[in-house]
């Protein structure tokens, strides 16, 4: 447990993080964990994250996804590739619970920061590494970026399979994400293993692994049984009309799901004779009908405007909702009653709105607690909560001043 974590409610309240990772996937992962109440150090070189450069921004070096990334962190400048750096860092460590990366391997090795040297330094260390392949594979040690691993995975043809379009990625940083909250989880896990048992571990969590479980969970199908049942494809997924339904005058969002829903529906469309006998008269039966079924549906909703189906919708207990656009989401009352999206002053760039928070703890309540920081906006205080020598902070605060400007 680090004893120099700042005072926040959070319930990681007592956990430190060093976060040398870059982009979206780890500081994503350790954003969640910052919020929770862990005290992560955001552990920079000189050029800073190279998030930090996409815009839009107000000054250099905090653009808007750096922003929403790395709230309630610490940033420090440290150059890595020098011993000063390095020994710096491991000075860090030893204050640590996690330490998560997001190169490969290789590269936190030739940095002389492999497991093996992080841990002979605290051993208790939880070492975390997100990267595109795993190692025993023959793909370990290949880049990776969120497009690659949407393609090697099959989304876009998923997209394909469902639109009739030509393929194309979710328009999402979708795996980084879902990978940046398997590695969030992977960082407490180990975590929890350390505290018990006082050694930690190595942990790999690799982007093609994880979004390969993601795309197959729901998409095995008849290559579930051995010998085979069939063709893979969760067929609801991928039926055609599986979209946004047209109505008379614009769009909206629908799923006619369990038999309670087909019968309100078909009764609500004047059309209870389809209750037996067809392909909507069960779950099982709609299933092996899907595309026929949804494509009914669209039929029908188009002869109405979108206010009147959902009103009809509300009376029956038919789940519908509107379709938003992005700046519709930014307005919708109950994303501003539970204060989904905050408005806060940030030291340097001012007036900002940034999501907030997610869940409601009832006894250590989460709260944003500590804007973005500006590039090694912390490197001084945060080298003084270690064993170095003052003499050391000073040459490493001095140098890295140099190296930015």
């Amino acid at each position: 447990m680090s004893k120099y974590h700042e005072a926040n409610p959070g319930p990681l309240s007592g956990v430190r993080v060093l976060d040398l990772s870059t982009v979206v996937m780890g500081p994503f992962a350790t954003q969640m964990l910052a919020d929770l109440g862990a005290d992560v150090i955001k552990v920079e070189p000189p050029s800073g994250d190279n998030m930090r450069k996409v815009g839009p921004m107000v000054n250099e070096d905090m653009g808007a996804l750096y922003l929403h990334l790395n709230r309630n962190k610490r940033s420090i400048v440290l150059d890595l590739k020098t011993e000063p750096g390095r020994q710096a860092c491991l000075a860090l460590v030893k204050t640590a619970d996690v330490f998560l990366y997001n190169v490969r391997p290789q590269a936190m090795a030739r940095l002389g920061l492999s497991y093996e040297e992080v841990s002979a330094v605290n051993p208790a260390i939880v070492y975390a590494g997100a990267y595109g392949f795993g190692g025993d594979g023959p793909y370990a040690g290949k880049p990776a970026y969120d497009d690659l691993i949407q393609g090697m995975t099959g989304i876009p043809v998923l997209y394909e399979k469902n639109s009739g379009d030509e393929p194309r990625y979710v328009p999402l940083t979708l795996a980084d994400r879902t990978i940046g909250l398997q590695a969030a989880i992977a960082c407490l896990a180990g975590v929890i293993q350390s505290r018990s048992s006082g050694k930690g571990q190595s942990i790999e969590i690799p982007m093609f692994e994880g979004m390969t479980q993601f795309v197959l969970g729901d998409h095995l199908g008849g290559k579930t049984f051995v010998p085979e049942k069939g063709e893979m494809g969760y067929a609801r997924l991928l039926a055609t009309h599986r979209k946004p339904y047209k109505t008379a005058d614009s769009h909206i969002s629908v799923l006619i799901y369990n038999d309670k829903h087909w019968k309100n529906f078909l009764c609500l469309i004047g059309r209870d004779d389809l209750l037996e006998g067809s392909i909507f008269s069960s779950h099982s039966v709609r299933a092996d009908n899907i595309a026929e079924v949804y494509s009914f549906v669209a039929q029908v909703l188009a002869e109405k405007n979108s206010e009147y189906w959902l009103g009809c919708f509300a009376q029956a207990d038919i789940p519908a909702a509107p379709l938003y656009s992005m700046e519709d989401l930014m307005e919708d009352p109950h994303i501003k009653a539970v204060s989904q999206i905050v408005e806060m002053d940030h030291p340097t760039e001012g007036r900002i709105r940034t999501p907030g928070t997610l869940g409601k703890y009832s006894a250590t309540p989460l709260k944003i607690y500590r804007h973005a920081p500006n590039l090694g906006e912390h490197t001084t205080e945060v080298l003084k909560e270690t064993d170095l020598d003052q003499s050391v902070i000073d040459y490493l605060t001095n140098n890295t001043e140099t190296s930015k400007s």
